[in-house]
């Protein structure tokens, strides 16, 4: 405080008094965020008691982080502190979600030794936005079930993964998995791999079939294909004709076994583990020895 009995500060006085340096008051008080309340007959800038309590705001509001446009608002009576805070903890927390992903994305490039243009790639896809990943999901779905409305609704379910539901904070595995995924789903190849398996799903579902009756029949297919394994039936064994018989009625062996060879490729096995892992689930069992049993005892009563 300046020795005249006025109680008004120099700069210098309340740079002392805060702990913030000249120059940065000098500037608050330049861009009109602290403006003097007089000045001396030299020409120097003075401010009073309010002025100090106005200085501690203005550095509270800065350290969180709030630009000086926010600041005047505040400081004008347009709007309020917790308005301001409000708007301004969305703004960090996708500051905080788009580290996260940079995190992710340097972890699993550093890990996998990734070329530039693999990290070009994978930053790409990361980075996409939830509603982009759901069009990618979109496209794919509208793509092979288009037409196919016997399917069983609760495979269409299934396969309706929630890429968007990537984590904000997502495992290096995660962007991995997701980045593995996209590329997967928009293979021409692999939809059209996909989409044989869903038309043979639709091609034996009648009017009056009710949903979750093909993934009741993989429950018992499983089940029942596992008995063999651990009974060391072989598939062309005499035996496995009645583990057929009871797994699938009187149904057509020939039809049955597209449909399984359909649904059991490598590739869809692939997806279904990136879709758990993309998830933060446990990746599901694939049972491709209980397929296979099952698949190889049809074969060998179809003549393929």
């Amino acid at each position: 405080m300046i020795d005249d009995g006025t109680g008004l500060f120099t700069i210098g006085e309340l740079a002392r008094a805060t702990g913030l340096t000249v120059r940065t008051i000098r500037y608050w008080s330049d861009e009109g965020a602290l403006p003097p309340v007089t000045r001396s007959a030299g020409g120097y800038r003075l401010y009073d008691a309010a002025s100090v309590a106005r200085l501690e705001l203005i550095r509270t509001l800065r350290e969180l982080g709030l630009g000086l446009d926010d600041v005047h608002k505040v400081l004008a009576g347009e709007t309020t502190v917790a308005q301001v805070a409000t708007a301004h903890v969305a703004a960090l927390d996708a500051q905080i979600r788009s580290l996260k992903v940079t995190r992710a994305v340097l972890s699993s490039v550093a890990r996998r030794g990734s070329s530039a243009e693999e990290m070009t790639l994978m930053n790409k896809l990361a980075r996409l936005s939830a509603a982009e990943r759901s069009r990618i999901v979109e496209d794919f779905m509208a793509e092979v079930f288009d037409g196919l409305d016997t399917a069983d609704p609760d495979i269409r379910r299934r396969l309706r993964f929630a890429p968007a539901d990537l984590p904000d904070d997502p495992t290096p595995e995660q962007v991995d998995a997701w980045v593995e995924l996209a590329e997967l789903i928009q293979d021409p190849e692999f939809r059209a791999t996909m989409r044989r398996a869903i038309e043979f799903n639709a091609a034996d579902r009648g009017p009056d079939v009710p949903p979750g009756t093909s993934l009741w029949f993989m429950s018992r297919l499983v089940q029942l294909a596992g008995e063999a394994l651990r009974e060391g039936v072989a598939p062309e064994a005499p035996e496995a004709d009645d583990i057929l018989r009871g797994l699938l009625g009187n149904a057509d062996l020939d039809a049955v076994r597209k449909s399984l060879e359909a649904a059991t490729t490598t590739r869809l096995a692939r997806y279904r583990e990136l879709a758990a892992l993309v998830k933060g689930l446990e990746p599901q069992p694939s049972y491709e020895r209980e397929f296979s049993w099952v698949v190889t005892a049809l074969r060998a009563r179809t003549g393929r």
